[in-house]
């Protein structure tokens, strides 16, 4: 007897006399069924009915989840310590490196527990070496302890109690170089890593790539608030922070609070007005040119001054609409990393977002563990990108000449 795929499919139905719409991706398979019985000699064009099944990622994106929302959980273990301690300096990075570490150590382990009859490929930030040398004992054995506490607190006493090697093997399942064919998770166990320090925005940012395309993706956002980042008073203790943004492909983008709560669908601003659309940079000015955003902000006549936040936290307030524009254009000679994007791209596209280089064209993920570039990264919505691609190249064709 053949054996038959068991894998869910989800089928999305168009009619039409033309081609599929662009927003279809693959992984599908097509089919067509006639919306009604064929008459020879008629010269009415004929609608086809076709009927689109895009796989359906339902199991790998509970995985995804749960891991980021565990991780997260370390991270904010670790950030409170940090805080609170009179002993850690801002320039000590052994509590960022902690939680980095065990960060991916959590996200590794719960995948491969949860998904266990799929073969296992992540791309990640983080390897074990540094962790294998005698120095680091100390930082190997508090990562291994946070991580055995955090499964614990989450009734998973399956897996743990883990030793310390255990840990540098989940750890170095990060190695794996992606590319265009299978199944790739992608993960910043700690995006925006001097957020952290500061006890500000910061990311654990989770994807998954099938055949090269960004098929879901989670983003934890311990620190961003459930309301819009513009009307969040950090003083009010009533204002409730930590957020949970996930998105599959073809089936929207949602936010819920870390600690489970309902979910919400999520858009992107829809206006069409520059000069309403506030725009969000990097926090840092050594990740990307803050010059040049201005200038870009200047020639679209927007007013609002720029939001900067760390980490990838700004693409998911851009997906539920706290701004429009999201400019980033790192210096030159930096390479973009997969892991820094991944996530943030479909939470914004499925939101009815659209993210491109500075050339206009579609960010490729499946070149291996770098996006190669047309100098930076713009994100909106689909009515002011033609008038936001036009300004960023002007700007910079000016800024090239001026040097």
């Amino acid at each position: 007897m053949n054996s038959i795929s068991q894998t869910p499919v989800r089928l999305r139905i168009f009619h039409t006399n033309h081609s599929l719409p662009r927003s279809v991706s693959k992984p599908s398979f097509f089919f067509s069924l006639p919306s009604s019985p064929s008459h020879c000699n008629s010269t009415t064009p004929q609608v086809r009915r076709i009927v689109v099944a895009s796989m359906s990622y339902d199991k790998q994106l509970d995985a995804a989840k749960k891991s980021a929302s565990l991780a997260a959980r370390l991270c904010q273990k670790v950030q409170k310590a940090l805080l609170k301690s009179d002993v850690q300096s801002k320039s000590d990075k052994s509590p960022v490196t902690v939680a980095d570490y065990g960060s991916q150590a959590i996200v590794s382990l719960i995948l491969e527990k949860e998904l266990p009859s799929v073969s296992f490929s992540l791309v990640a930030e983080e390897d074990s070496g540094d962790l294998r040398k005698e120095e680091s004992k100390e930082t190997l054995h508090r990562i291994t302890e946070l991580v055995n506490e955090t499964l614990a607190g989450d009734g998973m006493s399956d897996i743990s109690p883990l030793s310390e090697e255990d840990i540098l093997i989940a750890i170095d399942k990060g190695k794996s170089e992606g590319g265009p064919h299978g199944q790739h998770w992608v993960l910043d166990p700690i995006d925006g890593t001097k957020g952290f320090l500061r006890g500000d925005q910061y990311a654990i940012a989770l994807a998954l790539l099938d055949e090269g395309k960004v098929v879901l993706g989670v983003l934890a956002c311990p620190n961003l608030p459930l309301g819009s980042v513009a009307c969040h008073d950090q003083h009010n203790p009533e204002s409730k922070v930590g957020c949970l943004f996930f998105a599959q492909v073809d089936a929207g983008t949602y936010i819920q609070s870390l600690d489970g709560s309902s979910t919400t669908k999520v858009l992107v601003s829809p206006t069409d007005n520059p000069e309403e659309a506030s725009f969000f940079e990097s926090f840092e000015a050594a990740h990307s040119m803050h010059d040049l955003s201005s200038m870009i902000a200047r020639k679209l006549g927007v007013k609002a001054p720029p939001v900067r936040i760390d980490s990838q936290a700004k693409y998911g307030a851009l997906s539920r609409g706290d701004g429009a524009i999201y400019l980033r254009f790192p210096h030159k000679g930096y390479r973009e990393k997969i892991w820094d994007h991944a996530a943030g791209y479909i939470v914004v596209a499925e939101a009815g977002g659209i993210a491109t280089d500075a050339g206009g064209n579609p960010l490729d993920f499946s070149r291996g563990r770098y996006l190669d570039l047309d100098t930076g990264i713009i994100v909106t919505n689909q009515k002011l990108m033609p008038s936001l691609l036009k300004a960023v190249q002007e700007s910079i064709k000016e800024k090239a000449s001026s040097l």
